[in-house]
């Protein structure tokens, strides 16, 4: 089975590993542009952008990507507060004022996922969301983890699996889906595209 992951973030390809599955990873480049406005609805668009450019960059590159058990998959990932999307931020300030929206409160983390199996002519996309609850955090607090390193490149501003984690009260759902992708998920989806 051929496995192309169309994202670089570095962990989802590890999580991706973690449940035995080992891609290639190949970027499309595509402009992250949607019309979609629901958070479920805005990453599943996104993945499937992502998963079709990857195709279509495999097509240009090989000639052709319509070849047996080659499966290509795209990720997009979104944290949502109060209705409104947070995507990555563009500066440590931007950081500051996610963190303190979501301090001391639950928030909603939202994957979306597709799957392009294009020898047997087979897409999917689906979306997985987890509540996260965070505890409250103290002026400081917010304003040391905006100013670190670790927020920058991130939906939200943070990272669960980073020292954020020493915030988090509890999660509703898959924590790998926090983290970028939700990995069981991904597999047992697979596992649709084998039979």
């Amino acid at each position: 089975m051929r496995l192309v992951l169309a994202s670089q973030s570095p962990r989802r390809l590890e999580l991706l590993t973690r449940v035995g599955l080992v891609p290639e990873v190949l970027v499309s480049g595509v402009e992250e542009i949607t019309r979609e406005t629901e958070p479920q609805r805005v990453v599943m668009d996104l993945s499937r952008q992502k998963a079709e450019g990857a195709c279509a960059l495999l097509r240009e590159k090989e000639g052709r990507v319509e070849v047996p058990d080659t499966y290509i998959i795209g990720a997009d990932t979104v944290v949502c507060v109060d209705g409104t999307i947070l995507g990555k931020p563009h500066s440590h300030e931007e950081a500051e004022g996610m963190i303190r929206l979501i301090a001391g409160r639950t928030h909603q983390v939202y994957s979306g996922v597709t799957i392009i199996a294009p020898f047997e002519g087979k897409q999917e996309s689906f979306a997985e969301k987890t509540d996260v609850t965070v505890y409250p955090m103290s002026d400081q607090e917010i304003h040391d983890y905006a100013f670190s390193r670790e927020p920058m490149d991130k939906a939200g501003s943070y990272g669960i699996q980073g020292f954020f984690g020493r915030y988090i009260e509890k999660i509703d759902g898959d924590y790998s889906n926090v983290v970028g992708l939700p990995a069981g998920a991904v597999y047992q989806h697979l596992k649709t595209f084998l039979h």
